[in-house]
């Protein structure tokens, strides 16, 4: 089993590569979804989130009001920690469990959105970086998600810069540009992929 770690910022296309790693058959752990799943309706999860932030975090319906949470923690580090500090755990635990559970010539492929931010990098033998400009950014977020720039601007110099997740790749991923770009970068990257996993398998791999 092969264990990779992609990430990449805001608007940089992380489900277009996804998608196209899925297709070629990649095992796919999204942490983003494992994050939401964490703090469904019902689930320990939420009720940590309520005792943290207060029941005005809940919908009408129960459930959690994503937008007033994020509005409470993206300006406030203490906050942001505490919500950390709950999602966090839940998540690396479903993370670990899903992995045990692939088969051995599995390619398993983690999104980690703030794989750079929480210095997950070391936990991955091989780190894929979905690398754009910060103005292919913030064009994609304004165009695309309907963020106002300056909003657009503050999401993105919240994440790791360019950078520092470049130091970390052991592949980039180049999506500044159209999507078609993208399919041969995936087709080379799916080949070293395979490669490695078959590598493993063998006795002097």
């Amino acid at each position: 089993m092969l264990l990779v770690g992609l990430t990449g910022g805001i608007g940089a296309g992380k489900s277009e590569v996804i998608r196209r790693l899925a297709e070629r058959g990649a095992q796919i752990i999204d942490a983003d979804v494992l994050a939401r799943d964490a703090v469904a309706p019902g689930t320990a999860g939420l009720a940590a989130v309520v005792a943290a932030f207060g029941e005005d975090v809940l919908t009408s319906a129960g459930g959690l009001d994503r937008d007033r949470l994020s509005g409470l923690v993206f300006a406030d580090a203490d906050a942001r920690k505490r919500l950390n500090g709950i999602v966090h755990p839940l998540v690396r635990a479903e993370t670990a469990r899903r992995i045990a559970a692939a088969p051995p010539q599995a390619i398993v492929v983690n999104d980690v959105p703030l794989l750079v931010e929480a210095g997950l990098a070391a936990l991955y033998p091989v780190v894929v970086v979905i690398g754009v400009t910060p103005a292919t950014q913030l064009d994609r977020l304004v165009r695309f998600r309907g963020m106002a720039p300056a909003d657009a601007e503050a999401r993105i110099a919240a994440q790791a810069p360019l950078a520092d997740k470049l130091a970390v790749a052991t592949y980039v991923i180049d999506n500044d540009g159209p999507l078609a770009a993208l399919d041969p970068q995936i087709a080379d990257l799916w080949r070293e992929l395979s490669r490695r996993v078959e590598s493993n398998g063998r006795p002097d791999g």
